[in-house]
């Protein structure tokens, strides 16, 4: 199949199999997206349009795209999922895959082998109720530093389980399928991806495709890997229990990527104590704590899993005893509502007992590095 890599890949109307929409959401991305259009320049055996669903950039991303002539800008409103689901309603391709800017493909036939991929399992499955996604690879400045930390994180998202998925590992679907889905969540401008990779799994069946994306690591390396971890824990946690009092509190939790230093998590200690105290108080609070059990116990998997990552130097690669053990015994015996109790008292345990005195002292520590830095 030919490729359209140096012409306006959006005036194709003879479709084919092979025919991708690449959409690609921005908001001043113009150190991270040439490298990514150059990738998608790259790609064979596949047919591509790109669209730039851009949120209100003000440095050069338009422009940067206008270099492309592959390429276009579809601009609008800010917001993660109302720019992708309006570059959606204008794209032509067969199938839809969903970017962030910060994407790298390392491999030039990376789409074109993922496109045939989901061509033949919707053959199979006689239905178009699916949906594709890569393995993930992190781009670290320092590969030396957390390596079973990013080992854990990559590892786990080839997992068929909930809450794995996300959009950094390039999604995709037929537009018909996305369509049926309701496009992506626009009620608040992050954890879009999280909701409608649910919603995938719960409506259809999630494929792993063939090849790996990579994605920058910028955001673990700048903010530390387990606070920023922890953040994202939290917020899922809170969205997921419907805790969206906690967004309201703290505007600021997904600031963009080129804002992050040093993560603190004290202030957002401090949110969540004052959202338990002003908005929920001990009733509500209790509710809450049992749902978080709920969703905690729901995750009991990852335990297990981070055993089998510290032991991968000795069972080697692809081997997950540990995992199975609790898929066949721990989580049947312990799949019963009165777990989420149990699992929301160890969570306040560890809570109070761990995470909130620790941060609590190194948070400050950075605090005073800061002020010293700033005195020199």
């Amino acid at each position: 199949m030919t490729r359209v890599a140096h012409a306006p890949a959006w005036y194709i109307r003879g479709m084919s199999s092979c025919d991708v929409s690449v959409i690609v959401p921005t908001l001043n991305e113009e150190r991270s997206l040439p490298d990514l259009l150059r990738d998608l320049q790259r790609q064979t055996e596949v047919r591509l349009e790109v669209l730039v669903a851009d949120g209100g950039s003000d440095d050069d991303t338009a422009a940067i795209v206008g270099s492309f002539d592959f390429a276009r800008v579809v601009a609008g409103d800010r917001g993660r999922g109302r720019q992708m689901n309006r570059a959606a309603r204008e794209a032509l391709g067969a199938y839809l895959c969903f970017l962030h800017a910060d994407t790298r493909i390392p491999s030039d036939g990376l789409l074109g082998s993922g496109c045939r991929t989901m061509t033949d399992e919707r053959r199979v499955a006689g239905h178009d109720r699916l949906a594709g996604h890569f393995q993930l690879e992190f781009l670290r400045v320092d590969p030396r530093k957390h390596r079973l930390a990013f080992r854990y994180a990559e590892e786990k998202m080839s997992f068929d389980r909930s809450h794995v998925v996300n959009g950094d590992q390039g999604l995709l679907l037929t537009p018909d399928f996305f369509a049926a889905l309701g496009g992506f969540d626009e009620s608040m401008d992050f954890l879009e991806d999280q909701k409608f990779a649910a919603d995938i799994r719960r409506q259809g069946r999630w494929v792993l495709l063939p090849g790996k994306m990579q994605t920058s690591a910028r955001r673990f390396e700048a903010a530390g890997f387990h606070r920023l971890y922890i953040l994202m824990s939290i917020m899922q946690a809170m969205y997921w229990t419907g805790a969206t009092e906690f967004f309201d509190r703290a505007p600021g939790i997904y600031r963009q990527q080129q804002e992050v230093g040093k993560l603190l998590l004290t202030p957002f200690f401090r949110e969540i104590a004052l959202m338990f105290r002003e908005d929920y108080g001990v009733a509500g609070t209790l509710r809450l704590l049992v749902g978080v059990g709920r969703f905690v116990r729901s995750h009991s998997w990852q335990m297990f899993y981070f055993v089998d990552i510290c032991l991968r130097p000795i069972t080697g690669p692809g081997r997950y005893p540990f995992l199975r053990f609790h898929d066949a015994v721990f989580w049947k015996i312990t799949n019963f509502r009165v777990f989420d109790g149990l699992a929301a008292i160890l969570t306040v345990g560890w809570f109070l007992g761990v995470l909130f005195p620790v941060y609590t002292f190194l948070d400050r520590r950075e605090l005073r590095a800061d002020q010293g830095r700033t005195t020199v």
